[in-house]
């Protein structure tokens, strides 16, 4: 067989590391050898010139004649007169790359399934706009995408969200308050950095969403679980279990998991203990957006509570997860702190993505997007319920979200029968867990977008058929 010969354009990315003691020749000849067996430097591969190596190295070229004389004895390379010197066709490979864990690779690979929480809704009219806004921006890039930029993100794309966020929910803010995250979790997770410290005592929904939860317990806040009922947080309790909490992390528009909306007596009640208190509300309006019977409440935040209150939002529920792209809106005095930990550990956000969200936006196909969305999630929610209605689960349809709770009588195993779903390719997830305390409820909290009504009521009742 004759040796394909490849020449390498850029042989940089495989630069042997040099000891800085010991026989340079030695040191060459083991760090290419290495490269060789670990497949860095591939069979038909062109070293560079004696000459060059050298000089890079800063070794004499007898000491690297030396080191390749020594590749090509001991049948590592092969020296082609008048060509040069390249990686021998068979040689041992004895540093393998590590295998890839089998469970990495069927989480890799497993699709979400119908009634899983986290699915956005696709639609082909905003995807193929998308398309066209990226290709644009590719085929003629702004100097910004070639250097560092801004850590709060594009000044053009916070103006289009402080505008939508005006109109929307009634937010009090403007475009330097905005800082663009990379979803509600870093959101979060720069909020907790920048206003608390560990030890802090801090409110919780309960039960609440799980991110959340591991978030303050991992940062070393004090938990206080505060119980939610039809009218959302028990402020009251709150106060009488913990008064001098620093912060509470709540869902008002439709709290996660049992979907209830915060009362107006609540948000009132909520906002002024914060006031006394000193303390903060972190807000996530999480899927606001989907709402089906009249006009959301107004957000927190724009009801005086704007010096108390970091709002958190999302374009991963309204558009896709794969864009990675929220946002926080946030009191002036808050944010060069915010703004200092954001460039510490994330630096900015994807300018190319920005650049064509801020068209999106701004040319009114957002708004357009979510009333097709929310068409299509009211469908696959209304043929869920339908189907649910089949089995022994108590259901109300709900008035806004992207997901319901499926209740069942106290007491019921409602993790196995998450498991036993996910068998049946069902993707509910289990309530009780979601509590911090004891479960006052059991259920299924089941997402209903991302996908058709009919694919929706198929894996309910597949579900429920498995149940006897």
């Amino acid at each position: 067989m004759t040796l394909k010969l490849r020449t390498n354009s850029d042989w940089s990315a495989s630069t042997p590391m040099l000891p800085a003691q010991g026989p340079r020749r030695l040191a060459l000849y083991r760090s290419l050898r290495g490269l060789i067996e670990s497949g860095q430097m591939m069979p038909g591969d062109k070293l560079p010139t004696t000459r060059d190596i050298a000089k890079r190295f800063g070794v004499s070229r007898g000491a690297a004649v030396a080191a390749y004389e020594m590749l090509v004895a001991d049948g590592f390379a092969e020296a082609r007169v008048g060509a040069g010197t390249y990686v021998a066709e068979a040689v041992p490979l004895v540093q393998a790359a590590p295998a890839v864990s089998p469970a990495i690779m069927e989480q890799e690979a497993r699709a979400p399934l119908p009634g899983a929480l986290g699915c956005s809704t696709a639609d082909e009219t905003s995807l193929r706009i998308f398309r066209m806004l990226m290709n644009r921006h590719l085929a003629k890039p702004s100097l910004r995408h070639f250097h560092y930029n801004d850590p709060a993100g594009s000044l053009a794309l916070r103006v289009e969200v402080a505008a939508y966020l005006k109109a929307a929910r009634g937010v009090v803010c403007e475009p330097d308050q905005v800082i663009m995250t990379a979803g509600t979790q870093q959101g979060l997770d720069l909020a907790v950095r920048a206003l608390l410290k560990p030890g802090d005592p801090v409110w919780l929904e309960d039960p609440c969403y799980a991110a959340a939860r591991e978030l303050f317990e991992g940062t070393g806040l004090s938990v206080t679980a505060v119980p939610v009922d039809g009218e959302g947080i028990d402020v009251a309790a709150g106060v009488a279990a913990q008064p001098d909490a620093k912060a509470v992390y709540v869902t008002p528009s439709h709290q996660y998991p049992l979907g209830v909306t915060l009362s107006m007596a609540r948000r009132l009640a909520l906002i002024d203990w914060a006031r006394q208190a000193g303390a903060y509300i972190l807000e996530d309006d999480y899927d606001s957006e989907f709402r089906f019977a009249g006009p959301p409440l107004s957000a927190l935040q724009g009801m005086g509570g704007e010096g108390q209150v970091i709002y958190l939002g999302t374009f991963s529920k309204t558009l896709l997860p794969g864009f990675r792209i929220g946002y926080l809106v946030v009191p002036r005095h808050l944010r060069e702190r915010m703004l200092t930990i954001r460039r510490l550990t994330d630096r900015f956000p994807s300018t190319l993505a920005e650049d064509a969200l801020t068209e999106f936006l701004r040319d009114g196909h957002f708004s357009a997007h979510i009333k097709r969305a929310r068409k299509r999630v009211k469908a696959a929610r209304d043929a869920l319920v339908e189907a649910l209605h089949e089995g022994p689960f108590a259901v109300s349809t709900p008035e806004q979200g992207l997901h319901l709770v499926a209740e069942l009588p106290p007491g019921t195993d409602d993790v196995s029968l998450a498991k036993r779903a996910k068998e049946t390719g069902f993707g509910a997830k289990a309530l009780s867990p979601l509590y911090l305390g004891v479960p006052a409820r059991r259920g299924l909290v089941i997402g209903f977008s991302g996908f058709p009504p009919e694919v929706m009521a198929d894996g309910a009742r597949r579900f429920l058929s498995s149940l006897g």
